[in-house]
């Protein structure tokens, strides 16, 4: 079945675009805010949303979502390659510590065999 031409079509925002109309918006006084908005056709959610993905300073959040299954995947696999490097990380940091704490108890497992120094 074939979509209906009388359906909306989901619009997308380019990242200078969102850029530019969250300045706007913010150096505009309330009663110009619902201007730009009616004018560029948009909602406070839009804005809100803008605004939360510029603020975790993901301009790739601000960019349109990836288009083909490709670029899904790669952004899928950089995800991954990135926990895992984490999880790396951690576990290098835990080893190193077993290492030295091994360590230490070698030393002190030595050290309490010997017989005591008797003082002088």
């Amino acid at each position: 079945m074939a979509p209906r031409a009388d359906r909306p079509k989901r619009r997308s925002f380019t990242a200078e675009f969102k850029a530019a109309i969250l300045a706007e918006y913010d150096a505009a006084d309330r009663e110009e805010r619902g201007a730009i908005l009616r004018r560029e056709g948009l909602y406070t959610s839009h804005i809100a949303e803008w605004r939360k993905a510029a603020a975790e300073g993901a301009q790739a959040g601000l960019g349109s979502r990836p288009r083909d299954r490709r670029e899904r995947e790669m952004q899928a696999l950089r995800v991954r390659a990135e926990k895992a490097e984490a999880e790396l990380a951690r576990t290098k940091a835990a080893l190193d510590l077993m290492g030295k704490a091994h360590a230490l108890l070698e030393t002190l497992s030595e050290s309490a065999d010997r017989p005591p120094r008797s003082p002088r």
